[in-house]
């Protein structure tokens, strides 16, 4: 899997607290080593963002991605709560 990582998720990312950025790095290796990781709950979106894929970091933490080629390449492209990236 080759993951890339969009301007605006390096943006959101920078202003987590740090305990919070080793969740989402934690998170993203799982994600790396097994996508559909049942704790991660890999799920599809709809409405605006419709052909996206989001999984959790914690109960309210999200990470938005964008799917190729089936996992071959992901482009992550947004960190944050619920409420902020959808």
């Amino acid at each position: 899997m080759n993951i890339q990582y969009h301007k605006h998720f390096e943006k959101r990312f920078a202003k987590l607290s740090p305990k919070l950025k080793q969740k989402v790095i934690s998170a993203i290796k799982k994600f790396s080593t097994n996508p559909h990781d049942v704790r991660l709950h890999n799920h599809v979106l709809v409405g605006r963002l419709a052909g996206l894929r989001a999984f959790s970091v914690t109960g309210y933490i999200r990470v938005v991605f964008e799917e190729h080629d089936n996992y071959i390449l992901v482009i992550i492209l947004d960190v944050g709560t619920h409420n902020q990236v959808y």
